[in-house]
């Protein structure tokens, strides 16, 4: 562990997968500086691992995935220094959207300011059916910046406009019929959600899944036209890997076996 972050790897299905602890049970998983920059260096160091499949990011505890920001720094804060800690953070949410393969926000609590930046720059998210949601910055007398900018894209301006707008909080259910979160569950359910997910990448072709999360970042910075043409790009290189090859020829080859037998 390092500032309140706990690195694990696991293995699914006989493959590598990550997960990412913010551990400050007590405070409700709230970053602070050295928190924020052990969470960057933990998704730069998982980035360059060419064997992982996928990471998951969660809190510690059942209370929170992370509660916000830590509000007894923001408070000591002035211009240059606020600067430096939302820079921080940007580049902590920016190493997860940037890391080469799937990452799935595991939401066991509350989810707010911070933490739901951090929830918006993962793949996927799971949450447990207790959990809060909110972006609460304009109540503290600040704007939501940074990764609040993928709102839009993940719930539409109408919905991002009332959240950020209000500092309103929303339960599950309500992230779920947002488009927020792909998944809700209970408490007891929420790991099976995770391993549902995990199964699935990790029964997939490695190469393919990170094709796949680097085009779709394409499809949001181009026009339609232009992420078209960028797929037929990854299509053609997919065939570089020898992935395909491998997978059509076995897929065949398993039916074959199935009708002999």
């Amino acid at each position: 562990m390092t500032a309140g972050v706990d690195v694990e790897i696991k293995q699914v299905s006989g493959e590598p997968v990550a997960w990412i602890t913010i551990d400050e049970e007590r405070r409700l998983n709230v970053l602070n500086s050295p928190r924020i920059a052990a969470l960057k260096a933990a998704f730069d160091r998982l980035s360059s691992d060419d064997s992982l499949r996928a990471v998951v990011v969660t809190g510690a505890g059942s209370r929170a995935f992370v509660g916000g920001a830590d509000l007894r720094e923001l408070g000591s804060l002035d211009e240059e220094s606020a600067r430096e800690f939302i820079t921080g953070l940007h580049e902590a949410c920016a190493a997860a959207r940037n890391c080469p393969v799937p990452v799935i926000a595991r939401v066991n609590g509350f989810c707010l300011g911070a933490g739901l930046e951090l929830a918006a720059s993962c793949d996927m998210r799971v949450s447990v059916d207790n959990a809060i949601f909110g972006m609460p910055e304009v109540r503290m007398g600040l704007p939501s910046v940074i990764e609040a900018a993928l709102l839009p894209g993940l719930i539409g301006w109408g919905k991002t406009r009332e959240m950020l707008l209000t500092g309103a909080t929303y339960d599950a259910q309500a992230a779920l019929d947002m488009g927020f979160v792909e998944r809700v569950t209970t408490v007891d359910g929420l790991d099976g959600v995770v391993s549902e997910w995990l199964e699935g990448i990790c029964a997939s072709a490695p190469m393919a899944v990170k094709s796949q999360k680097t085009l779709m970042a394409t499809w949001e910075r181009v026009s339609l036209e232009d992420g078209i043409l960028a797929g037929v790009d990854s299509l053609s290189e997919a065939y570089g890997t020898g992935e395909p090859q491998e997978r059509i020829a076995a897929f065949f080859a398993a039916k074959t076996e199935k009708k002999a037998s």
